[in-house]
């Protein structure tokens, strides 16, 4: 397997892979996807722990590993030591600017309230190095499998292809999900930002029959908002050779994990952050 990667900060990042036929055929990569954090170690912790459990091929984290808690340091000084590589959310952009702007959209006043006292606080305890950290990220991570002369892609991101803070929710529509994965040319979309955690199977027409698309919401890892306070996470299993024309090489599992709500949420209330995220973190809200 040869992997060639750039390594221009705040772009795309790509790494190809080409696969010798004799070898790969047939085999499905696993592949661990974390995202939208948000400071919350204890869930970070467990989902990890999780996913360690399934020996992946590789973790990737699509963004926001800060904001709304009280551990932006330490959650990303976890995912540095375990070396996963890591795309710029949102909230991440906004803390690496050091900026009291983190490009939500909140729908009311007290909303607007909330993040404002959230961000100021994130602003404040967040180390220098954590900063730069969260600054260098890209925006993007591409996985290109060269095969046969062919690209199959698979494009991490955290809102959408175009733009890092737009919200992809289920019920768009196919043919919004269909135009953003043709101008990206990614086969499967990997994205977060919404909370919420969904897989989308797109049938295209072409000259061989049916190809498929597939579009993959993550959902959260430390602030859920499905009406579900556990973790998620999602295992992509993939056989590159196949995926183009085979829905079934695309697996497709959403984990769910049990953590220390609690812990997170009495730190919510031991600080100066509003209570109501405590309660959105028992609620999954």
């Amino acid at each position: 397997m040869q992997k060639n990667q750039s390594k221009s900060s705040n772009a795309v990042q790509v790494v190809v892979v080409r696969l010798p036929t004799s070898k790969w055929l047939n085999y499905m990569l696993k592949i661990a996807l974390i995202s939208d954090i948000h400071a919350n170690l204890p869930a970070l912790e467990a989902c990890l722990e999780d996913v360690f459990s399934h020996h992946p091929d590789a973790i990737f984290c699509l963004g926001d590993l800060v904001g709304y808690n009280v551990w932006p340091n330490e959650v990303i000084q976890l995912i540095r030591h375990h070396r996963i590589p890591t795309i710029k959310g949102n909230y991440d952009e906004g803390i690496g600017l050091s900026s009291d702007e983190c490009g939500c959209a909140y729908k009311s006043e007290d909303e607007k309230e909330r993040g404002r006292q959230s961000i100021s606080y994130t602003n404040q305890v967040v180390g220098a190095e954590e900063r730069n950290f969260l600054h260098s990220l890209p925006a993007h991570l591409s996985l290109d499998f060269q095969v046969e002369g062919l690209t199959y892609k698979l494009l991490f991101v955290h809102g959408s292809p175009r733009k890092i803070n737009e919200y992809l929710f289920e019920d768009r529509d196919e043919a919004t999900f269909r135009r953003l994965m043709e101008q990206s040319g990614a086969n499967i979309l990997c994205f977060g930002h919404t909370h919420k955690p969904y897989h989308k199977v797109l049938k295209v027409p072409d000259e061989t029959g049916v190809r498929y698309l597939h579009a993959i919401n993550t959902g959260s890892v430390g602030k859920p908002k499905d009406g579900d306070p556990r973790s998620s996470w999602v295992l992509l299993e993939v056989d590159p050779q196949q995926a183009v024309h085979s829905p079934s090489a695309v697996q497709v599992s959403i984990k769910r994990v049990h953590y220390d709500v609690e812990k997170a949420a009495r730190a919510i209330e031991a600080s100066p952050l509003p209570d109501a995220f405590a309660t959105m973190l028992r609620t999954g809200t």
